[in-house]
């Protein structure tokens, strides 16, 4: 793709250049702002209604540190301990700003106990936002949380319309050896429309984020890594994202932006869900190994976007629909998309698999009870999806699908060169200062692939033709920044924006018709900046641009 005319060079001074335009650019949609509604009082007397004035209740804030006391008042200089002492005088519409640090936890903050289970934060009032201070990193260390005998939840959520935004969880322990069991970083049971914002459960023995019970809850832009059971009874249940809404009014639950690697069983899981969930532009890798890429022991897959097992339990009288879409699944030890002996078809958009077992296994069943009664996949919908180097690309897959406009299924050839690059540390860059996932060149096509404008119409954006094969879409995001400055003897190309880690290369030509050739050739930063510097050409006309692959 090549980029407009930058500059005519011949000893220019600082010269600001303005970048191309995108024809689209990808929209997310944002949680709706939550209303909180009074509702007036009324006295009855005699056939006779006196409506109390409607009050204006203005929104508290409070501050939690991990140098607070839980007898201050919870003012910016007098803050709180503990999250559980801000919830206490907090209200409906009120703010909880959480201070940079560290806080230790241990035994003597269980606040509640639900055999199996004790719960450090139990979070049961609604509309109350938890927030990072601006600028600032919490960290919650719930290593030393060690009840003996009890499953560990850091944190309970029952509450609805609350928000949890820009802090860490980690160490969360399982203390139950040898038998089936686990522990949860964040629960939600009950709690309806909850945002879970920016958030990053690491480096514990839990699940990351796991929903039993709940309405229109949104998962954005977190991860969940570095994660693994204690031992053989614990390691196959720690999954990065588990959505397992236990009845079919329990619908709208989104895991958005999230990435999911090096957890001990699946990375994302929603075997049991009565309804619908959906997962859209996640990554899932390494699931099912150890970071030393040592077999974990757990399912490892990267989507288990459906499914009920085999075991004959109990299954909603409609199946849902899971929905997964520009998911990204590398190098999972067993599927990257899994339908898990579900009783349905899923809708799998715009996917992108590399170097997994098998990078779509499509496996249905037809009774939920036995093995025996597991059948190719059926009622699948599948589009736009591709797949590259799984030791098998597309397996148990039935014949009553709709899967036209797929890599296995177009006249289209798949090949290392159709990417900028492959290179898989590029996956855990850092995030965009926003929490968007990290722009990076892997698993991005190049200009000339023939996978380019191979698909069809799933009715999301698009910027050629056609939509693009995989999980990102080609020219969809915008152009990188440019500007141009000289010094007497060189002339210094600056871009940001671009895609991190791929390849960019400096274009000249003597004028807008002759031949343009390479000059130099570089490489973004994991922030997608770059720079050239160039020798100024004396006393001769030149035109410079930029080119992506």
């Amino acid at each position: 793709m090549k980029w407009p005319l930058l500059a005519m060079a011949r000893n220019l001074p600082l010269v600001s250049i303005a970048p191309m335009s995108a024809r689209l650019t990808r929209h997310f949609q944002l949680p709706s702002a939550f209303k909180f509604n009074s509702t007036r009082k009324a006295l009855i007397a005699a056939a006779v209604v006196i409506l109390l004035p409607l009050l204006s209740i203005s929104a508290s804030t409070f501050y939690v540190a991990p140098n607070g006391n839980d007898s201050n008042l919870g003012a910016s200089n007098s803050p709180f301990a503990t999250l559980m002492r801000a919830q206490a005088e907090a209200h409906s519409g009120d703010t909880v700003y959480l201070r940079g640090g560290t806080y230790f936890l241990n035994n003597s903050h269980l606040t509640a106990t639900n055999n199996p289970w004790v719960i450090v934060n139990n979070i049961n009032k609604s509309g109350v936002s938890y927030l990072a201070f601006p600028g600032e990193r919490p960290i919650f260390d719930f290593s030393n949380v060690k009840p003996t005998s009890y499953r560990v939840t850091a944190f309970l959520v029952t509450a609805s319309d609350c928000v949890f935004k820009g802090f860490d969880v980690v160490g969360v322990q399982v203390t139950i050896a040898g038998t089936h069991t686990q522990s949860e970083n964040f629960r939600v049971h009950g709690g309806n429309r909850n945002r879970f914002e920016q958030l990053v459960m690491r480096d514990g023995m839990a699940n990351g984020w796991y929903l039993t019970k709940g309405t229109s809850n949104l998962v954005l832009n977190c991860d969940a890594y570095n994660n693994r059971g204690l031992d053989s009874g614990s390691i196959g249940n720690v999954d990065g994202f588990g959505c397992h809404p236990n009845a079919m009014s329990g619908s709208g639950n989104v895991i958005r932006g999230c990435r999911a690697w090096f957890n001990s069983d699946d990375g994302y899981d929603c075997i049991n869900a009565f309804a619908a969930v959906t997962f859209e532009n996640c990554w899932a890798f390494y699931n099912g190994y150890f970071t030393n890429f040592n077999r974990s022991g757990g399912d490892a897959n990267g989507f288990k976007a459906g499914g009920y097992g085999i075991s004959g339990s109990p299954i909603p009288s409609v199946i849902p629909r899971h929905e997964v879409k520009f998911c990204l699944a590398v190098r999972n030890r067993a599927s990257g998309f899994y339908a898990n002996h579900h009783l349905g078809g899923i809708d799998w958009i715009n996917n992108t698999a590399y170097r997994n077992a098998a990078n779509f296994n499509l496996l249905c069943n037809t009774n939920n009870h036995s093995g025996t009664n597991d059948v190719p996949g059926f009622a699948q919908v599948m589009k736009n999806n591709l797949g590259y180097k799984g030791s098998s690309e597309v397996s148990n897959l039935g014949s009553s699908n709709d899967v036209s406009f797929n890599f296995f299924t177009l006249p289209v050839t798949v090949a290392s060169n159709d990417f900028m690059t492959l290179d898989e540390s590029l996956l855990t860059a850092p995030r965009q200062a926003n929490g968007d996932l990290p722009y990076i060149a892997f698993a991005q096509l190049v200009s000339g692939s023939d996978l380019r404008d191979a698909g069809t119409n799933a009715g999301f954006a698009f910027a050629g033709a056609a939509p693009d094969l995989g999980a990102f879409e080609y020219g969809i995001q915008p152009g990188p920044v440019l500007s141009l400055s000289a010094t007497e003897s060189n002339l210094i190309f600056q871009c940001s924006g671009g895609p991190g880690g791929g390849t960019n290369y400096l274009l000249s030509a003597t004028s807008l018709t002759s031949a343009w050739l390479r000059e130099s050739t570089n490489q973004f930063d994991l922030t997608g900046n770059a720079t050239f510097t160039n020798p100024l050409p004396i006393g001769a006309q030149k035109f410079h641009r930029l080119q992506l692959p």
